[in-house]
C-alpha cells in the first residue's frame, strides 16, 4: 500500500505578497489621496508586513486566515482584507482612521 502524501496547506502570505496600487478613500485627519502604493510582504507562514507609499499608513504586521473568499487579519483592530472575489482581486486596509484600497500591480519589492 502506498500512502499519499497531502496537499501543502495554502500560505495565504504568498498568495497576497505584491505591490498594490490605489487610493486612500478616507482619512480622518486628512484628505484622499489617489495613486498610493501598499508593499505586501511575507514574513512568515500566513504573515505578512506592509508599508506604504502615503506616511499616514503605518508599516503593520498581519497574521492571515481564510473566511470564504476573502483572506483578512485574525486578530486586532486593523483591517487588512484581500476579496478574491473581485476582479481584479482587491485589497483594502484600514489602519488608524485611513481607509486605503487598490489593486495589484506587481511582486513586491523587499
Amino acid at each position: 500500500m502506498q500512502v499519499q502524501a497531502s496537499a501543502p496547506h495554502a500560505d495565504f502570505a504568498d498568495q497576497v505578497s505584491g505591490q498594490y496600487r490605489g487610493d486612500v478613500i478616507s482619512d480622518s485627519r486628512g484628505s484622499s489621496r489617489s495613486d498610493v502604493l501598499v508593499n505586501v510582504v511575507k514574513a512568515g507562514p500566513n504573515i505578512v508586513k506592509i508599508d506604504a507609499s502615503y506616511a499616514r499608513i503605518p508599516a503593520r504586521t498581519f497574521k492571515l486566515e481564510r473566511i470564504l473568499a476573502t483572506i483578512q487579519n485574525s486578530g486586532g483592530q486593523d483591517l487588512f482584507l484581500y476579496d478574491m472575489n473581485k476582479s481584479p482581486a482587491s485589497l483594502t486596509l484600514t489602519i488608524d482612521e485611513v481607509s486605503w484600497s487598490g489593486v495589484r500591480t506587481g511582486a513586491s519589492t523587499p
